[in-house]
């Protein structure tokens, strides 16, 4: 069984900045290799990773995800240039969509093409960094330099400014057969969100056949809750999983529920939608079988956890980034990993 290597989801706001401060030291310390930072409609991604940079030394310190409705492909290319020279050559650039709500519903972009639109803002992306030539690109989303309606005329292609490393790593954000298909032919690494270590091949197995592992990163985001009471430690993480699975997103517009139903919890998804969508989210996290909890998050006592983590070794998971631990967890699972 391959190694794995750890790395933290740092929530910015839960517990203040000094808890972040305190969780994002104590991964460096720890060895691992990355913490990430997230937005939703709240605060971003990029702030909480430069704060990082600032109070680490060896850890990468990667976006998941900075959303691409947000930012033209440019401005993430000067952002991403800019992190990985504050953190000397430690930054990884996790891109999104995000689902329509957000897309349109806060950002007020059209939700199109998500496909395509990823395609052409990563190749942009790229293009910025690498400094070949002077930024060009005329596609079906983007155009640079801009001709189209309400153009001056006088746009330029231009070069970022300085010297910004080229292969900073890029990652997406994927769910969908044809997201995660792209994201292993143009990224560097994929971060899905509730991934099962034993179902994965229903979900996943065809977009990662013949895809090399050694150089693709599958870094998922997992649920974590340890102690002596199994019960307890699966009611802690049931709460998170019924907002993604009955909440994000609108009924036939929820990608984890779709994971879920691909995973073989059709049945299960279907009712956690129907009761979260119905305002009752608590009877939702209920409704959450054991099973369910167990396949997709590592919960329970210390030595289960060890057994757990075999399947996590035997996936295609390289990076195992935790979610929702404090210290105490954080070294436990250093322990049992390293």
């Amino acid at each position: 069984m391959k190694e794995l290597r750890l790395g933290l989801f740092a929530p910015f706001v839960d517990g203040g900045l000094d808890r972040f401060v305190e969780l994002v030291r104590l991964a460096d310390s720890l060895g691992f290799y990355a913490v990430w930072s997230g937005e939703a409609y709240g605060t971003d991604a990029v702030v909480p990773m430069a704060y990082a940079a600032a109070v680490t030394e060896r850890v990468h310190l990667g976006t998941s995800i900075m959303q691409m409705p947000a930012r033209t492909p440019a401005m993430t290319a000067m952002t991403a240039a800019t992190l990985d020279l504050v953190s000397n050559g430690r930054f990884l650039l996790g891109l999104g969509m995000s689902g329509p709500q957000v897309v349109e519903g806060w950002h007020g972009q059209p939700f199109r093409k998500p496909l395509a639109t990823t395609r052409e803002y990563v190749a942009i992306v790229r293009k910025a960094l690498e400094r070949r030539e002077p930024l060009a690109h005329d596609g079906e989303i983007y155009q640079l330099p801009f001709t189209g309606p309400g153009a001056t005329g006088v746009g330029k292609a231009l070069k970022i400014m300085g010297r910004p490393r080229p292969d900073i790593p890029i990652y997406i954000a994927a769910i969908g057969p044809r997201n995660v298909r792209l994201a292993a032919e143009i990224g560097d690494g994929f971060l899905p969100h509730i991934f099962s270590p034993t179902r994965w091949k229903s979900a996943f197995g065809e977009p990662l056949a013949g895809v090399d592992l050694e150089r693709f990163d599958v870094a998922p985001t997992v649920f974590v809750s340890i102690g002596s009471d199994i019960n307890e430690c699966r009611d802690a993480v049931r709460p998170h999983l019924a907002l993604y699975i009955g909440g994000m997103g609108a009924r036939g517009q929820n990608f984890y529920n779709d994971l879920m139903r691909r995973y073989g919890y059709e049945a299960a998804a279907i009712e956690i939608q129907d009761l979260f969508l119905a305002g009752k989210a608590k009877d939702a996290a209920a409704a959450i079988p054991d099973e369910m909890v167990d396949d997709v998050a590592l919960v329970g006592p210390k030595e289960r956890i060890a057994d757990q983590l075999g399947a996590w070794r035997e996936s295609p998971v390289r990076t195992l980034n935790l979610s929702d631990v404090d210290p105490a967890e954080m070294r436990t699972l250093a322990e049992l990993v390293h």
